[in-house]
């Protein structure tokens, strides 16, 4: 390993040396998750690091939104991981899109660009269990809301959504928030 490089890896906390086995396996994982994102042709979350602030450029997140694949109805990037807290951008196509509940996190969205519809409550008709969410094609007896940029949703944990009459795509921030059910 050139000095360089030695420097480059002590300096993003990964040092080699008398740091003990977890920190390394830590960076590992954080290495392997980053070449493989790569691959995906989308940045890896920022490292969770409790320690410090971390700082998620627009111009990286512009450039990832750019390489999403425009076939699919949904697709996203994952800004920051700090568990039990999860941030991505998502870019929505004016398609039809999947309905969801998490029963173990509550939903935050917040309105980037377009605006359309998202359905709450209800039920999800043909709801299958995927780990902790529920996943299906469509809500039935569900609350319409109409939003726009710069509205912000919060779904809590345990309720079905759905984006709905999308005519535009839609990009929204979605951050994963802790158990809100009771």
């Amino acid at each position: 390993m050139s000095a360089a490089s030695s420097r480059r890896n002590r300096a993003a906390g990964c040092g080699l040396r008398g740091e003990g086995i977890m920190r390394n396996v830590l960076c590992a994982v954080f290495v392997l998750g980053f070449a493989l994102t790569a691959f995906a042709q989308a940045p890896a979350p920022a490292p969770t690091d409790r320690t410090r602030a971390t700082h998620f450029r627009a111009a990286d997140l512009h450039a990832a939104l750019g390489k999403l694949p425009a076939d699919r109805p949904s697709a996203s990037v994952r800004v920051f991981s700090l568990d039990p807290y999860n941030v991505g951008v998502e870019q929505r196509q004016p398609r039809a899109q999947g309905a969801a509940s998490h029963s173990d996190r509550a939903e935050l969205f917040y309105v980037i660009d377009g605006s359309g519809t998202m359905l709450t409550g209800g039920t999800i008709t043909d709801g299958k269990p995927n780990g902790t969410n529920t996943q299906g094609t469509t809500i039935s007896g569900g609350t319409r809301i109409d939003f726009a940029k710069g509205d912000f949703i919060m779904v809590p944990s345990g309720v079905p959504h759905q984006f709905v009459d999308l005519t535009s795509a839609v990009q929204v921030m979605s951050m994963y928030l802790p158990n809100t059910a009771k």
